[in-house]
């Protein structure tokens, strides 16, 4: 079988209880199918350029809408994330993700898109939360114009226990600074320049936060990522938690 990327088959192990059980007629080999996604998310390839040896094309994308639409990919990420050791520190951030005239509207039958309008154009946001090392623990979807402050508001409720919180000036509120207190969370937020009383932080610490960086850096490596072409917000999302459980936990 020609194909220039394949899943191995420990990784395949790891994520093959996630899938949903094959009713009727068995499924072609899933370990192709999912490589050949894996593959077209990466390279930001259309479906049907995808190469041969990953079979047709269109039960290619098929597989990714249908598997989509049930979090399967979701799930994978989430599930893969949590097993790994509760961590000491995490650090919290967001990103831009421009969205391509293939995904340019804002509606589709009233459901959101996820896609907001900012002065760069019409884009998505990806909020993140990351453990020590710099592995994404917690990935949020929202319309390019939310900001970072309201995107932890969503962010809190999951929340690891961790002992301190590295956050830009962006999450320099008081809600979010008592909240995480009443955690037990230590924050590591430089104070806005207006503040009239300015909050102590550890910058020696601070310093780590570029791990954070690094981790949007890696999974907008990933073309399908970097720029939005999927007009439906599950399956941007999906291609997200693709790139981050293949980068990250596999």
């Amino acid at each position: 079988m020609d194909v220039p990327f394949l899943l191995s088959r420990a990784q395949m192990r790891r994520i093959e209880p996630f899938f949903p059980l094959s009713h009727g007629v068995p499924r072609v080999d899933d370990r192709r199918i999912v490589s050949g996604i894996v593959y077209v998310i990466k390279h930001g390839l259309m479906w049907r350029d995808a190469p041969k040896g990953y079979g047709p094309h269109k039960t290619i994308y098929n597989r990714f809408i249908r598997w989509s639409r049930l979090g399967v990919f979701n799930r994978i990420f989430a599930e893969l994330a949590g097993q790994a050791e509760e961590p000491d520190a995490i650090m919290i951030n967001a990103t831009h993700l421009k969205a391509h005239r293939t995904a340019a509207s804002l509606l589709k039958g009233g459901l959101p898109r996820r896609i907001g309008r900012t002065k760069g154009g019409l884009n998505s946001k990806l909020h993140a939360v990351c453990d020590g090392l710099g592995r994404p623990i917690i990935l949020l979807l929202t319309e390019g114009q939310m900001s970072d402050h309201k995107g932890a508001v969503l962010l809190f409720p999951s929340l690891p226990r961790a002992k301190v919180l590295l956050g830009g000036k962006g999450y320099d509120s008081d809600w979010f600074r008592a909240a995480l207190e009443s955690q037990g969370i230590d924050v590591c937020i430089p104070p806005k320049a207006n503040r009239k009383v300015q909050y102590y932080y550890d910058k020696q610490l601070y310093r780590q936060r570029h791990k954070v960086e690094n981790m949007f850096g890696r999974i907008k490596d990933w073309r399908r990522v970097a720029t939005r072409y999927d007009r439906c917000a599950h399956t941007f999302m999906s291609a997200i938690s693709i790139a981050a459980t293949v980068c990250y936990w596999l």
